[in-house]
């Protein structure tokens, strides 16, 4: 059992006020002002931000909206949740096989899709020492359990963290994702947990962040990399973004799609030194 590591943090560890904030978030002013709803179910990627839910939140709602109205609640998803190491604990590149408590109930991993992926993948190691304090995976659980309290979906995990983030890594990542996807005929949601820019004033935060969007959008991992690099971006997960957009790439994914863009400045009011959250969604139909 994996247990919460930022509940009471980042959000609430009380079951009735994390259920409150979670719906708050997709009401927010930059939200998406709605609730999930039932739609139907395609290849899906998201990228998500991952700070405390009072800052990042409701930019964070817009992609569980998006995956909302893919979901069919008849068929489990294997959802495939790649996120940076902030600890420096455990492997290069960890995946863990833990059942993962949050305060809405305990999400199940895909043990045989992990059990394929890190004996097949020489790169990832079956370690959970690198999640017990990590963060960047553990907020996405909140929402994809709210969904399955609707009723919308059924989710079962596969969390991965990444603390190599170099190219070669990523592309090796995303490919063995996509392999042991098709090899066992999952339909999965992968999953990428990154904040952009960190701790820039608002105008160079979101030129910076304008940046490395655009390349996503454009499905872009080589170039995602080379921007981080050229332009000194930092962004958390651009390691998890490149995996995920190459393990799309194999799945068919063909369109991404800007769903919310904000800064931690649009919370406070504080500008001087922000951090960038944005949702993208990638498919193959997406509207």
């Amino acid at each position: 059992m994996r247990y919460p590591a930022v509940a009471g943090l980042f959000y609430p560890s009380n079951p009735e006020e994390l259920l409150e904030m979670i719906e708050n978030c997709y009401l927010h002013e930059l939200g998406p002002k709605k609730l999930p709803s039932i739609g139907s179910y395609s290849i899906l990627g998201l990228v998500c931000p991952h700070a405390g839910y009072i800052y990042s939140g409701p930019i964070q709602a817009h992609s569980y909206l998006a995956l909302s109205k893919h979901a069919d609640p008849s068929e489990e998803i294997t959802a495939v949740i790649l996120g940076p190491n902030h600890t420096g604990l455990g492997s290069g590149v960890s995946v863990s096989a833990d059942i993962w408590r949050t305060p809405l109930g305990d999400m199940e991993p895909d043990k045989e899709f992990i059990d394929l992926l890190w004996r097949e993948c020489e790169i990832i190691d079956l370690d959970e020492t690198a999640h017990l304090q990590e963060h960047s995976i553990e907020v996405q659980l909140p929402f994809l359990k709210h969904l399955e309290l609707l009723e919308i979906a059924k989710f079962k995990i596969v969390p991965i963290c990444m603390m190599f983030q170099d190219y070669e890594t990523a592309i090796e990542v995303g490919y063995f994702i996509a392999k042991v996807a098709k090899e066992l005929n999952r339909r999965v949601v992968v999953i990428a947990s990154s904040d952009l820019s960190h701790y820039e004033p608002q105008e160079i935060a979101v030129e910076k962040d304008r940046i490395v969007i655009n390349d996503i959008i454009k499905m872009d991992e080589k170039r995602l990399y080379e921007d981080v690099v050229k332009y000194n971006i930092s962004m958390c997960g651009y390691g998890p973004v490149m995996a995920m957009i190459r393990a799309l790439k194999e799945l068919g994914g063909e369109r991404a799609k800007l769903l919310a863009y904000a800064t931690s400045g649009d919370v406070t009011g504080d500008y001087s030194a922000v951090v960038g959250y944005s949702s993208i969604a990638i498919n193959r139909l997406l509207e």
